[in-house]
């Protein structure tokens, strides 16, 4: 259940009026207990300015009860219409209600800052790896979900995008939506360190050349033949299958795109 912050409007004239008549209230106190002490003086440590407690909200309900006070009276909240704002109970929050509340935040930090695939480098990422109609394609920090939503709409491939930014998860949904594709593609917040990658069949990444190298063993785990393509980052330590180079449009940069195919050809380890 997600949690619900009600503010309410503060009438500052409101709070003026009621601070300063229980400012008056409390000085008249103060005053006639002086003169039934024989008109002596407050004691050293209070102000002969100042009350000997300053008010509180409390003080300023006692002061202005009357007609048009704010102060509730006793059972005020019982007898307010189902739905009231007024009616709504207000709780202290405490770290163990705060800890059991879901949340849509990520686990952890993304790795990586979103950096969107050029469309261009996204048609031939799906190319290289022969994406067909009977695949299904995973997208490791998908974005806003353009990987996903090509493989689905150009290729009729089943496809699934994974993210760990809950609102790069809530972009991604809002293309899958808009481009017509829930019946193929699903968008989910997770950690991609976490996932069993053995059902895809293509998976398609845009990471650091770090966190390519992080993948492998799960990489290690794809069904023969799998495919794998990289966005300008290779694996160290894995040989690439093929490397294309992707020519900018005007005004832009060259891509590198890398494939892998599984099992993925671990280099020999060098040693004495």
């Amino acid at each position: 259940m997600t949690g619900v912050v009600v503010e309410f409007p503060v009438n500052r004239k409101e709070t003026n009026r009621m601070n300063s008549t229980s400012s008056r209230a409390i000085s008249v106190a103060l005053l006639l207990a002086c003169g039934a002490c024989g008109g002596q003086s407050p004691p050293p440590h209070v102000s002969p300015d100042l009350p000997a407690r300053m008010p509180t909200m409390a003080d300023a309900g006692t002061a202005a009860a009357g007609p048009g006070s704010v102060a509730p009276s006793e059972g005020a909240s019982a007898e307010r219409a189902p739905g009231s704002t007024e009616a709504a109970r207000t709780e202290p929050v405490t770290e163990t209600s705060v800890a059991e509340a879901p949340s849509d935040a990520p686990s952890r930090r993304p790795d990586v800052i979103y950096v969107p695939t050029p469309q261009k480098v996204v048609d031939r990422m799906l190319e290289l790896a022969k994406v067909k109609q009977s695949d299904l394609v995973y997208d490791l920090g998908c974005g806003d979900g353009r990987i996903v939503v090509t493989a689905a709409k150009r290729f009729g491939a089943r496809a699934v995008g994974f993210d760990i930014d809950p609102v790069r998860v809530a972009e991604a949904r809002e293309n899958v939506r808009k481009n017509g594709v829930e019946h193929l593609v699903t968008i989910e917040q997770k950690d991609i360190f976490t996932l069993d990658l053995s059902p895809a069949d293509v998976v398609t990444l845009y990471l650091l050349p770090e966190l390519n190298v992080k993948l492998v063993p799960q990489l290690e785990k794809l069904k023969p033949g799998a495919r794998i393509v990289s966005h300008d980052f290779d694996m160290r330590g894995v040989t690439p299958v093929q490397r294309v180079r992707v020519m900018p449009d005007e005004g832009g940069r060259e891509h590198d795109v890398f494939l892998w195919i599984a099992p993925i050809n671990k280099e020999a380890s060098g040693g004495t």
